[in-house]
């Protein structure tokens, strides 16, 4: 097996046709024909099936993708980093909750490059496809957050995915609402105050479970809730409903704007706050880019954290 198979497996997942992967990579369609069946006589499998339409992955070929895609995104990583480099367009993607901070920091990373020798991705995303994306290497890093109650669960699947999270921030619970909302102007706002309003989550879709909800204390009796699935249709709601949910606290105004305020959330003995755990994920014993360190970087620079190191559990 070699790199120069795994890229030419990865190029013809993307782009389903061994006639347009040739183009791409500069071979002959009877030499990327060979190589491929060269390997999958190596590995006694069957990559891609082959129709009139194009190819598509076989079962074992999907299962396989994967661990392509890690081999040679580290190899291309140690080029980056210690290599004399080339011509190639290198590839970075983050996916996240919905947190502005992950984006502004994104936003400054990406300044920092020639984007027309770069190709970038950020994807604000369901939970779970956070974690997905990061195992199938869709994208090099994932934001998101741990607390007592889903600590046990997303460790375990992230473990289950062959990754590793790595602490940023401890946040409390905050109530993010519009200026104009009724309790924008209290010190703190308890459960029974928030009664009247909505409340505003993100959508899990199918797999929707209270452990991949990205709104903290989501195990909480809500008496009136709407969900949502990106980050404008909620600002909209909170002004034009009075709409609020439940957040880290940590907002960018550079991109939500200056018309939402976080305000402490009061606990009582009946909704007790709880610890958002904000870090950020990759695959065990990953070799960051050069352009996932500054991501990490700018993060840590926004949330003003000293970088001494990042810890893992996994």
């Amino acid at each position: 097996m070699t790199l120069q198979q795994l890229n030419y497996i990865i190029t013809i997942s993307e782009i389903g046709s061994i006639n347009r992967a040739a183009e791409k990579l500069y071979v002959s369609q009877p030499s990327l024909t060979s190589a491929i069946k060269e390997l999958e006589k190596e590995l006694g499998i069957v990559l891609f099936n082959r129709t009139g339409r194009g190819v598509t992955l076989t079962a074992e070929g999907v299962d396989f993708l994967p661990y392509a895609r890690q081999v040679y995104g580290q190899y291309l990583n140690l080029m980056e980093k210690y290599g004399k480099g080339g011509e190639r367009k290198q590839k970075f993607g983050v996916s996240c909750q919905h947190y502005s901070f992950a984006v502004k920091a994104f936003v400054e990373m990406v300044k920092a490059y020639d984007m027309a020798k770069y190709e970038f991705a950020i994807r604000e995303t369901k939970t779970l496809s956070v974690i997905s994306d990061v195992a199938q290497m869709h994208s090099e890093i994932g934001i998101l957050y741990l607390s007592d109650f889903n600590r046990k669960a997303l460790l375990k699947l992230l473990h289950a995915n062959g990754l590793a999270f790595h602490h940023l921030i401890n946040c409390n619970a905050y109530v993010y609402l519009w200026k104009g909302h009724p309790l924008a102007n209290r010190e703190s706002i308890t459960f029974d105050d928030l009664a009247p309003y909505p409340c505003l989550s993100f959508e899990q879709g199918d797999d929707s479970s209270f452990y991949f909800s990205e709104e903290i204390l989501s195990t909480n009796d809500y008496p009136r809730s709407i969900k949502t699935t990106d980050r404008a249709t909620n600002l909209n709601l909170m002004t034009g409903l009075n709409g609020y949910t439940l957040c880290s606290g940590i907002i960018c105004e550079e991109l939500n704007g200056s018309d939402y305020i976080a305000v402490p959330y009061e606990a009582d003995s009946n909704n007790p706050n709880s610890v958002m755990e904000v870090g950020y994920i990759v695959k065990n014993n990953a070799i960051l880019s050069a352009m996932g360190e500054r991501y990490i970087a700018e993060i840590k620079r926004y949330l003003g954290i000293e970088d001494q190191g990042s810890g893992n559990r996994d």
